[in-house]
């Protein structure tokens, strides 16, 4: 038996073929994560990178600002694109707080009557009464929530955690909550608009507000899911 292997090219065949590329070597100077007090001046410590040795540093796009006369997370990120185009990145965060916030909100919550879903196409309400959130504090006056939509999708629904909206609430020296930042894992969304509710000392009920996905305004209130005892 006698086998013929043959093969043609023709304009439409594809022709490849490998390369390398390099990418930069970052060297964050200073800490990934910074701590700024409310109020004082914040300077970044930079970033240097090298490309096959050589020093590209100045070469990289730094992008993001920290305003440490307001609380919240800050991004800065240093970029480098090589000459095939590809893009690498390293971020520091930066965390402005407030010192004199000493209240700590960290505990197990469930939600209580005054939470809802407004559904704004029909006009439907949706109860969210009796779903458990938990806060921890970041640092001084900021706190992981761990679903800011009151446990709309995770609970209620029964989509489980991807679809709750963990974030990050702000609490100030007047007792105000300020919704800073949310992430929905499931769809990669947050919320659209967020309103500011409060903190009440004596009931110890946490409250705030968002609109969400063009779909729904949510209003949260909520309370410690066990009362905390008197000293």
């Amino acid at each position: 038996m006698v086998m013929g292997f043959t093969s043609c090219n023709d304009d439409n065949d594809a022709l490849t073929d490998s390369r390398l590329t390099t990418y930069a070597n970052f060297d964050m100077q200073g800490d990934e994560f910074v701590e700024v007090a409310l109020g004082s001046v914040y300077e970044d410590a930079g970033c240097k990178a090298t490309l096959n040795g050589q020093d590209i540093t100045s070469q990289i796009v730094t992008t993001g600002e920290v305003d440490p006369n307001t609380a919240g997370f800050y991004y800065i990120n240093y970029a480098y694109t090589n000459v095939d185009g590809y893009t690498t990145s390293v971020t520091r965060t930066v965390a402005v707080f407030d010192p004199s916030v000493t209240t700590d909100l960290s505990g197990d919550y469930v939600t209580v009557s005054g939470s809802y879903c407004y559904i704004f196409s029909s006009g439907g309400v949706i109860p969210l009464v009796g779903m458990t959130i938990s806060l921890e504090k970041v640092l001084p006056g900021l706190f992981n929530v761990t679903d800011l939509l009151g446990g709309l999708y995770d609970q209620y629904v029964g989509y489980g955690s991807d679809y709750a909206m963990e974030g990050i609430i702000q609490l100030t020296s007047s007792n105000e909550i300020i919704p800073l930042s949310g992430l929905v894992p499931g769809w990669g969304d947050s919320f659209d608009v967020a309103y500011s509710g409060t903190y009440d000392p004596e009931t110890k009920q946490v409250s705030w507000a968002l609109e969400y996905a063009e779909l729904y305004y949510i209003e949260i209130v909520i309370k410690p899911d066990v009362e905390e005892e008197e000293d």
